[in-house]
């Protein structure tokens, strides 16, 4: 393999190109010793799982975004980032990572080893190991260079009860700093727009984060990151899940300038963009002071902030008070804002 600049269909073919290139890049790159040992599975001690907490997490997602490397990310950085994230809203410590690659011939060699250098930089900063993968190449064609698919396993402390269902009249809702960052990152790196300012994706780990609030405050009624759909999505999806109303005031929610400019360029809502290390959570009201400053201390959070409440108002329904003294309805985003975003 090393002696290949690109990759062909001999590297998914089952044969010596494919073990030189998993030995060469992806063992050598992600330096786990499950991954080492070649097995067609990775294997843990119960003993050790069971020591963090008393439930599994388990999740997976696959990331197909367009381009493959954009200011401040790449697919492998969103990849690791974004399973991490969906352990760690559940309230889970994320522990492990599968690793299966979608490769179209053709893919320079230095492309793929760039993206699994980024991957391992990101795991590592996580505290989680990729253990396990496949690999696959497809014609030329077929695929768009590359796609991922990470799934994750994390561990549950006893005691921890997050939820989509839990949300409760009087609770506050918080996010953690400014929205619509990834997606108009992605917008700005496509280069259809000719800005005069780079945006940088929020792409970050939130474990972290997380168990910073749930060590101020482990009845956390609901968390969630606000990916595809954006802040919008999240906040129908807690409302709908626990039969409640939810009022946000849109002078607090935050947004950069630059996002905001070119929402308004392409007739988009920064509400429905995609985020990549943004949480919604829905504290209880008596430890929401707490919680929002435990936030604001973490490098995460800096910029966290209440921006509504939970009402007892008609269930299911997101209410936006808008800046002019009236209100409307936020719904979930309907279609596709923009495509091959994550």
């Amino acid at each position: 393999m090393s002696r290949e600049n690109t990759i062909t269909l001999a590297h998914g073919a089952g044969g010596k190109a494919m073990r030189d290139l998993i030995d060469q890049v992806f063992v050598e790159g992600f330096g786990s010793p499950e991954l080492a040992a070649l097995e067609d599975q990775a294997r843990f001690d119960l003993a050790a799982l069971a020591a963090n907490g008393d439930r599994l997490a388990m999740t997976t997602d696959s990331y197909v975004v367009d381009p493959l490397f954009f200011p401040g990310g790449d697919i492998g950085k969103l990849a690791v980032t974004g399973t991490v994230n969906d352990l760690a809203v559940g309230g889970a410590r994320p522990l492990y990572l599968s690793c299966g690659m979608i490769i179209e011939e053709g893919l320079p060699v230095a492309t793929l080893e760039r993206v699994v250098a980024s991957m391992k930089a990101t795991a590592d900063d996580a505290g989680v190991r990729i253990v396990t993968g496949d690999t696959k190449v497809v014609h030329k064609g077929a695929a768009d260079k590359l796609f991922i698919n990470t799934a994750g396993v994390g561990v549950i402390p006893a005691g921890i009860d997050i939820q989509a269902g839990n949300a409760r009249p009087g609770d506050v809702v918080i996010v953690n700093g400014f929205i619509g960052d990834h997606g108009a990152a992605i917008v700005d790196a496509r280069g259809e727009l000719a800005l005069e300012t780079t945006i940088e994706t929020d792409c970050q780990p939130l474990h972290g984060l997380v168990a910073t609030m749930l060590d101020t405050c482990p009845g956390l009624r609901c968390l969630r990151d606000a990916t595809r759909g954006g802040l919008a999505s999240v906040l129908n999806e807690f409302a709908a899940a626990s039969g409640v109303g939810i009022r946000i005031e849109h002078n607090a929610i935050p947004v950069r300038d630059e996002v905001r400019g070119i929402c308004e360029i392409l007739g988009l809502d920064p509400l429905h963009l995609a985020n990549e290390g943004k949480l919604v959570a829905v504290v209880p009201a008596a430890d929401a002071d707490t919680v929002l400053a435990a936030m604001q201390a973490h490098p995460a959070g800096r910029h966290s902030t209440a921006i509504g409440q939970v009402e007892t108002g008609q269930p299911g329904r997101v209410v936006l008070a808008t800046g002019f003294g009236g209100d409307r309805v936020l719904d979930m985003l309907v279609g596709e804002q923009l495509p091959r975003i994550c």
